[in-house]
């Protein structure tokens, strides 16, 4: 007898069971959001090291063309340059939420202004976070897009839009042609990661008189999105708003808009690092 009611002391009480499972659980969900942080983490740090590459390209192309930055055009001058085979842009792929080829081509995405400075390397161009299609490009198949990252609308040959020295769509701020006119290269941004429902053609644009996003930047890491300036180095900025970083809506999203009066900063911090003022 006493044998058997040692045995049975011996083993666990369902309140001490309950009370095992629930800490294995717990530590379970600590360890899940560790690794969840570290691989989004690591994508962040992947992501920069390719817009390391990107910048890098973005300088030797200004080297070999006398101080002169890549072509950043806009969609239809883009798609009118690779209807005649002419790929003068920094990249010639313009993103939709269609089943266009320059949301998949990568021969497109590569042959343009920096495509030989970067060895023609088409994974550099996107965010390993970004995932984003639309319903019918995911019924064909479809798991991503081939590119993550716009230039700042300011700077490079704009072709059309700054055919007269200025930029047309921002005509008080400064169009910087040539790498020897940023002055203050660390103030201004060449490289951006742009939201999924605005990026398009590469260009991306805001009008500092309007006060309102009509490109947006992306917020995949931590709500805040990865710049590269002209003086080589980067920042993972995080968008203090939510009106920021909204979440994307394939072919419904409403751009252009304007942040509440509130949560203005966001926009501010992007303008304050887009151009300067031109001289009168």
């Amino acid at each position: 007898m006493h044998e058997r009611i040692r045995r049975i002391t011996a083993g666990f009480t369902l309140v001490e069971l309950l009370v095992t499972i629930t800490i294995i659980a717990t530590l379970a969900s600590l360890l899940m959001s560790a690794l969840a942080a570290g691989k989004s983490k690591a994508r962040s740090v992947s992501c920069l090291n390719n817009e390391r590459q990107m910048i890098l390209a973005w300088f030797l192309y200004a080297n070999d063309f006398n101080d002169a930055l890549p072509y950043n055009l806009g969609a239809d001058e883009i798609k009118g340059e690779a209807a005649r085979e002419q790929y003068l842009n920094w990249t010639s792929s313009v993103m939709s939420w269609e089943l266009d080829p320059g949301n998949t081509n990568t021969i497109l995405l590569t042959r343009g202004g920096l495509g030989p400075y970067t060895a023609g390397t088409s994974p550099i161009y996107r965010c390993p976070s970004d995932s984003v299609v639309s319903d019918v490009q995911s019924r064909a198949g479809w798991r991503s897009r081939t590119r993550s990252i716009s230039m700042n609308a300011m700077v490079g040959d704009a072709g059309e839009y700054s055919r007269g020295g200025i930029n047309v769509n921002n005509p008080d701020y400064r169009q910087f042609f040539k790498l020897g006119q940023i002055l203050r290269p660390s103030d201004v941004f060449v490289f951006v990661e742009e939201h999924p429902d605005s990026i398009n053609d590469g260009y991306f644009l805001n009008k500092p008189d309007t006060e309102e996003w009509t490109d947006l930047p992306a917020s995949y890491h931590n709500g805040g999105a990865n710049f590269v300036f002209a003086d080589g180095h980067m920042e993972a900025h995080r968008w203090k708003f939510s009106s920021t970083r909204p979440p994307s809506k394939p072919d419904a999203a409403l751009l252009p808009f304007r942040p509440p009066p509130t949560e203005q900063a966001d926009f501010d911090w992007v303008m304050q690092r887009t151009s300067v003022e031109a001289a009168p």
